[in-house]
């Protein structure tokens, strides 16, 4: 060992042994670069994970909603009664899942009675609205959902 030197960078780099014999403050900086570079990878994976989340949660909301529509207007004796019922089931989603106006329409359905023997007719229910969330996160994904569901109307709907 030579007098006078303050650090020594030990035994020349043996075979197989890359890391032996190098002077490890030539690493200095590299945490910070590699921070850097992951930190905004990180962030955007966030981001996407958070914008999954509200989709999902939307979706399940919309079809939630969509279903307690249609089985509210199966159980009614007339289609104004049925589009009432379906309107005032689905608003529940309005502040909660949705901003803005969520719309109810009965798309296919058939009130008269059905024939003896017969079965129950069919009614599908779309249900409209924008998931709130989603606009806000930078990410081009449609605010606006539809759901949509469908019932048998319910043999033993209200008597008139």
């Amino acid at each position: 060992m030579a007098v006078g030197k303050a650090h020594d960078a030990g035994p020349p780099e043996a075979p197989g042994e890359p890391w032996r014999g190098r002077d490890l403050r030539s690493d200095r900086g590299v945490t910070t670069i590699e921070v850097v570079i992951l930190a905004p990878v990180m962030f955007l994976f966030i981001l996407v994970l958070v914008g999954f989340g509200q989709l999902v949660d939307g979706r399940g909301g919309v079809d939630g909603a969509a279903r307690d529509a249609v089985r509210a207007a199966s159980l009614q004796r007339t289609l104004g009664e049925a589009e009432n019922a379906a309107q005032r089931a689905a608003e529940h989603l309005e502040g909660d899942v949705c901003s803005g106006p969520v719309v109810a329409d009965i798309v296919d359905g058939d009130f008269t009675p059905p024939a003896p023997g017969e079965p129950s007719h069919i009614i599908t229910v779309e249900v409209t609205c924008r998931v709130k969330g989603l606009g806000m996160l930078g990410l081009d994904i449609d605010p606006e959902m539809t759901g949509s569901s469908s019932a048998p109307l319910d043999p033993y709907r209200r008597a008139g």
